[in-house]
């Protein structure tokens, strides 16, 4: 056996179609694409959504809702998890990059703290929203707690 003697699988390579070859080949003439129409043509592309001129689907289906530009995304931790966290690894001081070190956020997220659960140490956490029942809980247990400003985000 050498490189020369190879071939593919039998049955494994089929030969295309070659149409418009005149019309002894059986393919000449319309070359396969039927008499007349936009299909016959060259060029022809179908657009997107098209349904053969029946009214497409994007536009008998009525449009709703609304998406504000403006919405400002946050993503809600509880101070149940900032609690966890203390216990298991000793943090005490909460910032967005030992919160993305622990993988509570990725990228340029940004955070809300939520006051679901127990607080039971002191903590200084900085954020850039507090709702009022987190900042209460980690005031009360003598925690400080500082939101980012706005402006240096």
């Amino acid at each position: 056996m050498n490189l020369s003697s190879l071939t593919p699988a039998k049955g494994s390579v089929k030969h295309s179609k070659r149409v418009g070859r005149g019309q002894g080949s059986g393919k000449g003439g319309t070359s396969t694409r039927g008499h007349k129409g936009a299909k016959a043509r060259s060029g022809y592309s179908r657009k997107v959504g098209f349904e053969g001129g029946q009214m497409p689907l994007y536009r008998r289906v009525p449009k709703f809702g609304f998406k504000n530009i403006n919405r400002v995304e946050y993503i809600g931790i509880n101070i149940d998890v900032l609690n966890n966290l203390h216990e298991t690894k000793n943090i005490e001081n909460f910032d967005i990059e030992v919160l993305r070190q622990n993988g509570l956020l990725s990228g340029n997220d940004k955070v809300k703290i939520l006051g679901r659960g127990e607080l039971n140490a002191k903590i200084n956490v900085t954020a850039h929203k507090f709702s009022e029942s987190a900042r209460k809980a980690i005031e009360e247990k003598g925690g400080t707690v500082s939101e980012l400003d706005k402006k240096a985000e």
